[in-house]
């Protein structure tokens, strides 16, 4: 390790275990917290549809530039001076962007905010390993659970702030505060050090990292076509009114909360490779029940398989992370998340594309066959119990 745990106090078990929700929680939270601010963004600095779409081009960017190096930065410095150090870059990043008006400084300013929430997302889950690693049962869903419940507070959070006639910057003032209270509760239980294991400081994936990495790609695909797509297909597909079309991904994100939220147990009981298998034909079969469905009713039904289904799946790959011994975890999980979070990004072109040449059913179901072969690649990567 190259941060002494010596000069450190180690956190017990039960205290890692808490201070890990509250950094996935912290990390769902500032990133939900942007989406309410985009259309002010957009009116105050006059943004055209193209202009805007190049911009939140710039988070993903900054997080596929910081994700490879986080399993490198903790090693040195470990996991808490890495999570402190990038919330605090999200609290300064976060009243700029509801301030600025120009497009180069919001397309800067969201890519260092970006590039936060890409080294804090890969380092969180780099001490979620090292965390469950020493605990005789299934940790991993819970986490991401909290993540989900930190999502859905940050974005409900700042949509009522702004509904009640807060600005933006009162808004994300009152985020930062949030951020900043959780930290000075939880910070010092974060894991001193990082993982023991050497290596480079990013590695392409190989062996059954690559499998991994493959799975929560697809994954990814499907969680990014369902932020992007869901509300289209119920517009267009099933005549909802465009009022209310936001009531699909709101199904698919429940469901998927509650389903992290008792993962845990889930996999305890059940094991792993049939969580991976019947999670990824239950999504698999959501998308056919929002394709095939004959009205809007029925294919929220759909969207909640769809969010129940992916659920679980993405946190047992980070489990397994923690079970090879192809690559050193702090180069997995980043080579990982890198691959996993170019699935968010290239989702709703991937879906815009088949689309395009066909028609919108015909493209999530693409996304369908794919979500059963992750669920057949369970077999190869022999996950266990």
């Amino acid at each position: 390790m190259s941060v002494a745990e010596s000069s450190l106090a180690v956190p017990t078990h039960a205290q890692q275990k808490s201070s890990t929700r509250w950094a996935f929680f912290i990390a769902g939270f500032a990133m939900a917290a942007w989406a309410p601010l985009v259309p002010f963004a957009k009116a105050r600095a006059g943004l055209s549809e193209g202009s805007l779409g190049l911009l939140l081009l710039c988070l993903g960017v900054g997080s596929l530039l910081t994700m490879p190096l986080a399993g490198a930065l903790a090693s040195r410095f470990g996991c808490r001076r890495v999570i402190v150090a990038a919330a605090a870059v999200v609290c300064l990043a976060l009243p700029l962007l509801a301030v600025f008006a120009s497009w180069p400084l919001l397309a800067i300013t969201l890519a260092l905010f970006g590039a936060a929430l890409g080294c804090m997302d890969c380092t969180i889950n780099l001490q979620a390993v090292m965390v469950e690693k020493n605990s005789d049962r299934p940790l991993m869903s819970g986490f991401h659970g909290l993540f989900s419940v930190g999502c859905i507070a940050g974005a409900a959070g700042v949509s009522l702030l702004l509904a009640l006639g807060s600005g933006p910057l009162l808004a994300t003032a009152a985020v930062v505060a949030t951020v900043i209270a959780v930290l000075l509760y939880s910070a010092r239980d974060l894991l001193p050090f990082g993982s023991a294991s050497n290596g480079p400081a990013f590695a392409i994936p190989h062996g059954v990292v690559l499998l991994i990495g493959a799975v929560c790609f697809i994954l990814f695909l499907a969680e990014g076509a369902m932020l992007d797509w869901s509300a289209v297909f119920l517009v267009e597909a099933k005549q909802l009114a465009s009022a209310h079309s936001g009531i699909g991904y709101v199904a698919f994100s429940c469901a998927m909360t509650a389903g992290r939220l008792t993962g845990d147990r889930v996999v305890h009981r059940v094991g792993r490779q049939r969580v991976v298998l019947m999670g990824s034909l239950m999504a698999a079969l959501g998308l056919v029940v929002v394709t095939l469905s004959p009205n809007w009713e029925l294919a929220l039904l759909g969207f909640v398989l769809v969010g129940a289904g992916c659920s679980n799946v993405v946190p047992v790959m980070f489990s397994l992370i923690g079970k090879q011994t192809v690559m050193p975890e702090n180069v997995a999980i980043p080579a990982v998340s890198t691959l996993g979070y170019g699935g968010i990004l290239l989702g709703p072109a991937f879906i815009g594309f088949i689309a395009h040449g066909s028609s919108l059913a015909v493209a999530l179901l693409v996304l369908a066959a794919l979500l059963v072969g992750a669920g057949l690649l369970s077999r190869v990567l022999r996950l266990g119990n």
